[in-house]
């Protein structure tokens, strides 16, 4: 792709989620969705694949829909009540359209089905924005307004996605859908507790981006999409798989790594507000999602490749990391102790 011609999508990118991020009024955050929407697509079809093409076209079906129901849900609560404000939506009509709306923008269950493919079909550079960038704006609208939003129906959605996110991830071998289901259930936790306290969500989301740049970084450094070829590339750099098996295990959710404390306080408050069954099935969902992460980390770095293996194996090089990649993966794994001043900074 044209260096100026990415450089604009880029920036159209960047100018969308800002316009989001930052509005009170509906259509001003609308527009924003759509730009963020139109500026994406050229840079997942960007390969000309048949795959890649098929994936934006996907996006752009099901990002549109999303868009119409959220215009459509704003609408309904200007005709009854006169408001445009983001944070005045009170129909509750309104609510359930505007609920269905972003769901289907996040990819939480029901409205899942499309991300695993577009996920598949992206570059992985392109997938790191379509699972991190791309989901901010529809986050943010989920805090504004999560006052107005029906509890019940975010706690079904988020125990759902948690356990569809970790069973279909089990029998994954391309990493870009194992990642994908790995988002859906991180959008479980974020959703469950959103109402209750929508900070904790926002806590949740930047730790989750955290960690899901450093792996996808990784990954593309060296160049792995399957199982398969991950499990020969510990003879290109020993160190990098290293740091993404403990990146993965952060993913995981396991102590005491960085992916550990969102959980930790999710579930605190779930228990706080009388919620203990939900955090106790949400708790056990998470260990579908252990056994791919674990999966994942044993094909990094332990399981030494078969003889017979089809791939070849890659010869080791000097070439240096990124130093982005050394710094998100430092804090993708070593944040927990300093977890009673990152929750109050949130």
């Amino acid at each position: 792709m044209n260096p100026q011609a990415k450089l604009i999508f880029t920036i159209s990118l960047l100018l969308g989620t800002a316009i989001t991020i930052s509005s009170n009024h509906w259509i001003m955050a609308w527009a924003g969705l759509e730009i963020n929407t139109l500026a994406i697509l050229p840079l997942i079809s960007k390969s000309h694949h048949p795959r890649a093409i098929e994936a934006a076209t996907k996006y752009f079906l099901v990002q549109a829909t999303a868009s119409t129901l959220l215009l459509f849900s704003s609408m309904t609560n200007a005709w009854y009540t006169g408001q445009w404000d983001i944070t005045q939506l009170t129909h509750p009509i309104s609510c359930l359209i505007l609920t269905s709306a972003i769901a289907m923008k996040l990819g939480l269950v029901p409205f899942h089905f499309w991300f695993p493919e577009v996920l598949q079909g992206a570059p992985l550079t392109t997938g790191l924005l379509l699972a991190t960038v791309m989901k901010f704006p529809p986050i943010t609208l989920f805090f504004l307004t999560s006052h107005s939003l029906n509890p019940t129906l975010l706690t079904c959605m988020a125990i759902l996605s948690a356990a569809l996110g970790g069973w279909m991830g089990l029998n994954q071998t391309q990493i870009r859908k194992i990642l994908a289901f790995s988002s859906i259930t991180h959008l479980g936790w974020m959703t469950i507790i959103i109402s209750f306290d929508p900070k904790l969500t926002l806590l949740n989301f930047y730790i989750y981006s955290l960690m899901t740049a450093a792996t996808f970084l990784a990954l593309n450094s060296i160049k792995a999409l399957k199982l398969t070829t991950l499990m020969t590339t510990w003879t290109k750099t020993p160190s990098l798989n290293a740091m993404l098996f403990l990146t993965l295990l952060s993913l995981a959710g396991l102590p005491p790594l960085t992916g550990f404390l969102p959980k930790w306080l999710i579930i605190q408050e779930l228990t706080k507000q009388s919620m203990a069954p939900a955090a106790t099935v949400i708790s056990l969902l998470s260990l579908l999602g252990l056994f791919f992460y674990l999966r994942l980390a044993y094909c990094t770095t332990i399981t030494l490749p078969p003889h017979t293996t089809n791939h070849m194996k890659q010869w080791h090089t000097n070439k240096p990391t990124h130093i982005t990649i050394a710094i998100l993966t430092t804090l993708s794994t070593m944040l927990l102790p300093i977890s009673p001043l990152i929750y109050p900074l949130s």
